[in-house]
């Protein structure tokens, strides 16, 4: 089970635009850990662009967002907090999933119930994935699917509070999806999930479901 510590969230009238058209504005809601959340809308509506301003990567136009981990965490630090799977994040192509996975846990620590070395971690993670028979071939020989488990796996594996899921079986099979579900099910029950998609097979596990153009003001 893991256990990355309580997350908090809060978004107060949160806007954001692109040169002079806002793709959203009063936005107001509050996420917490143990908790997972789908950020539903049409296309073009902002449900990436507001994932990405909770991730750090996107500043707000108006509005403020605040993040409580066992004390205030600075929109400088949240990252530590964070790991995101999204289609437009690429990997490095050149490299293979052990090197890219041993990589990013030089960053952020694996979850705690991944036991042993860093390599028994990384072996562990491969074979939950499937790809214990490409462990050593370069990404850029993947199929696109074979690329979005390593992209969950990198998300998913990581001891963070914040899980940000960006329409999370792009390119996925009907037995990757099985496998999605079941990463979410063994390693995020008691993690803050926020999943940003308008596919319920990518969401039917959330709790609430948020319709990015009528969330309300948190009374």
């Amino acid at each position: 089970m893991v256990k990355a510590g309580d997350m908090k969230i809060n978004l107060r009238n949160v806007g954001k635009r692109f040169n002079r058209e806002w793709i959203f504005r009063n936005l107001d809601h509050q996420f917490t850990s143990g908790t997972s959340y789908a950020i539903t809308g049409p296309n073009g509506s902002g449900k990436s662009t507001l994932l990405q301003i909770v991730g750090g990567a996107t500043t707000l136009s108006e509005g403020e967002i605040s993040y409580d981990h066992n004390g205030t965490v600075t929109t400088e630090n949240v990252y530590k907090n964070i790991s995101i799977a999204a289609p437009y994040l690429e990997l490095i192509e050149e490299m293979t999933v052990t090197e890219i996975l041993s990589f990013h846990g030089s960053m952020k620590p694996f979850i705690s119930s991944l036991r042993g070395t860093k390599q028994s971690q990384i072996n562990e993670i491969i074979e939950i994935i499937g790809l214990q028979k490409s462990a050593h071939k370069e990404i850029r020989f993947y199929s696109s699917g074979m690329k979005q488990r390593v992209k969950l796996a990198q998300a998913i594996f990581s001891d963070v509070p914040l899980i940000l899921l960006d329409e999370p079986c792009t390119n996925l099979d009907e037995e990757g999806i099985s496998l999605y579900k079941r990463l979410v099910n063994d390693y995020c029950k008691d993690r803050l999930v926020l999943v940003s998609s308008n596919d319920k097979n990518e969401y039917d596990f959330c709790r609430e479901v948020l319709d990015i153009r009528t969330v309300k003001k948190v009374e």
